[in-house]
């Protein structure tokens, strides 16, 4: 028997249906994933399922006794008590005969989830991270033990350890599970059924998220096809109607009635949201050393240990640099300090000639949520410029899916995925040369994340990312710095998979080694291999060098010759500016050649 079912359910907010004629069963044990775009419908179906908002058609049926627990992907900003006590007061329900009440919590059970997610259930919640947050209503919701656990974006603000945690949990679990993610690595070890919201109809295939990927795309394929073929009879038709004597006579009015349907069933017909174009520039190109990081120290006033403990590295032009690490271990603080809104304690940060740092906020605070998106975008103007060029601030939104009524939509109406999106569209607007990015992946549409990861890959400048991504990670790093959470930052070439396979070391002889060697060290880097970039490098920098060796060359020789002088030295002069020039690249490119041999003789 059903745990619930959807009958011809449908619901609308001023625009076209979110949901219509929409009838689904959740059966036991499923583990169903909602696919969609962003601002499509997926968390309002949640909300509906779970009986906090009533459907404007159809209705729903539960199972007599069905226990129901909701997770959506707000974190909340204040919530008064110890993580104990806010997990213990998550709100559960049993539906019986299809009224919804409360449930009865029980309190060892709230401390055993608390504890499998490494949570101290004394510590007040307020003073929590965003993340910790997202595990303590984790906690909360599981502890309730339901039929039917509902989901939306559970992956958001957890780290990768708390997300394969869940992992396991779910495909062992005897709950169903209805859920809302974008974390593709999730996507496809979890779900065993996909419910597909597009365009209001909601389709359910009884299939892994791979197999529907690929029966997706045949099906929009097919589509395409049928629309095209009804196209060419509508303009073929609309060419006859023109003849006008014939098709008035009576033999023709069914001809004449067919061409008006077709042409209601065109006008009826709700297309597919064009795809987001986007286009991330670079401001001019910063010197090849991009950070200098110099045995540097951060301790937040009134602490007793370091966040960051005396951690050394280089970060070069184009690098892309992914953080990993558990919640609480300072990921955040790190990327701060290296983009200079922290100071150390210790140490020193430099910062290369020409850097121009842009910023992606993970808690999306530099949006306005009282004013329109084009406000938040445009301050009030008509025109954006992008790369150079100005463009009409409506059709530079549609480039990031927003129609011109959404464009006018107050921030605060808009979905979290609208809002991910949005500060993008703020971002491209702006492009440094050091993009630093805190948690970008939240809430994106698969869809927009993998246009992300190749604007990411084809960036001219240099990146610093934080993601609990790992697909993410996995696309776009060149290399990673790691917090195990005991202050020291360990560095890896590659993403999370990479990191994954060289931590996992041969067993070594512990014997004869001294308490120095035993002891962990400030930066471990490990010599795996060369990235992408470095092997690259290594096989392009010596031709380089040598060329730019000539051009120094022929430049002395220019500067040696007396007639140059005849004019004052005005020519002189620019010879010598562009000596200096080059010879300051040359000597990042033989900086640049010596480090990346030096790593190699080390494989």
């Amino acid at each position: 028997m059903a745990l619930l079912s959807l009958h011809t359910v449908g619901i609308q907010f001023g625009g076209p249906p979110l949901l219509e004629d929409v009838s689904v069963s959740v059966e036991p044990f499923d583990r169903i994933a909602v696919t969609g775009r962003n601002g499509e419908g997926k968390s309002t179906l949640l909300k509906i399922v779970s009986g906090d908002i009533p459907p404007d058609a159809g209705s729903l049926t539960y199972q007599s006794g069905l226990t129901l627990a909701y997770l959506s992907q707000d974190v909340p900003e204040d919530r008064p008590g110890t993580a104990a006590e806010v997990a213990a007061a998550f709100p559960i329900h049993t539906f019986s005969k299809n009224r919804r009440e409360a449930t009865p919590r029980v309190g060892h059970r709230v401390s055993e989830y608390l504890s499998k997610l490494a949570l101290d259930g004394n510590v007040i919640f307020n003073t929590l991270s965003g993340g910790l947050r997202r595990r303590v209503l984790l906690a909360g919701a599981l502890a309730g033990d339901p039929q039917l656990l509902l989901l939306d974006e559970p992956t958001n603000h957890l780290d990768i350890a708390s997300i394969e945690w869940l992992e396991k949990y779910l495909q062992k679990s005897r709950c169903a599970c209805l859920f809302v993610t974008h974390d593709r690595s999730f996507l496809r070890h979890i779900a065993k059924r996909v419910f597909d919201l597009d365009r209001g109809r909601l389709a359910g295939w009884d299939c892994d998220y791979a197999t529907f990927l690929q029966r997706k795309q045949d099906l929009l394929y097919d589509e395409a096809a049928f629309w095209e073929k009804k196209s060419k009879k509508l303009n073929a038709e609309e060419a006859w109607i023109r003849q006008g004597v014939k098709a008035r006579t009576r033999r023709n009015q069914g001809r004449v009635a067919a061409l008006m349907k077709l042409r209601e069933e065109f006008a009826s017909r709700r297309s597919r949201v064009g795809t987001s174009r986007l286009d991330l520039g670079c401001a001019e190109t910063s010197g090849e050393r991009v950070l200098k990081i110099e045995n540097v120290s951060f301790r937040y006033p009134g602490a007793e240990r370091d966040v960051i403990r005396d951690f050394s590295a280089k970060v070069l032009r184009r690098e892309r640099i992914g953080i990993i690490g558990a919640n609480g271990t300072g990921k955040t603080t790190l990327l701060r300090l290296l983009c200079g809104q922290l100071s150390p304690t210790q140490g020193e940060i430099i910062l290369g000639s020409g850097v121009q740092i842009a910023y992606f906020d993970q808690l999306r605070a530099q949006l306005n949520p009282d004013a329109t998106v084009w406000e938040n975008v445009a301050e009030g103007q008509e025109d954006v410029v992008i790369n150079g060029q100005r463009k009409h601030v409506y059709s530079y939104l549609s480039d990031f899916l927003f129609t011109s009524d959404r464009a006018r939509t107050p921030v605060r109406a808009l979905s979290g995925g609208e809002r991910a999106r949005l500060l993008l569209a703020r971002l491209f607007l702006a492009p440094g040369n050091l993009l630093v990015l805190d948690e970008p992946t939240n809430d994106l549409d698969v869809e927009t994340l993998e246009l992300l990861e190749e604007q990411i890959q084809n960036y001219a400048g240099t990146v610093l990312l934080i993601s609990h991504d790992r697909a993410f990670l996995d696309h776009v790093a060149t290399a990673s710095f790691v917090l195990p959470g005991d202050g020291t930052v360990q560095i890896f070439p590659g993403g999370y998979s990479d990191w994954v396979q060289q931590r996992k070391e041969p067993e070594e002889e512990s014997s004869g080694r001294t308490e120095a060697e035993e002891r962990p060290r400030a930066v471990s880097v490990r010599r795996a291999k060369l990235s992408y970039n470095e092997q690259r490098d290594r096989e392009l920098l010596p031709g380089k060098i040598e060329e730019m060796e000539a051009s120094v060359r022929e430049l002395h020789e220019k500067l040696a010759d007396p007639a140059l002088y005849g004019d004052g030295g005005a020519a002189a002069a620019e010879l010598q500016a562009s000596l200096d020039k080059l010879n300051h690249e040359l000597e990042a490119a033989i900086d640049r050649w010596a480090e990346i041999e030096e790593k190699a003789s080390l494989l």
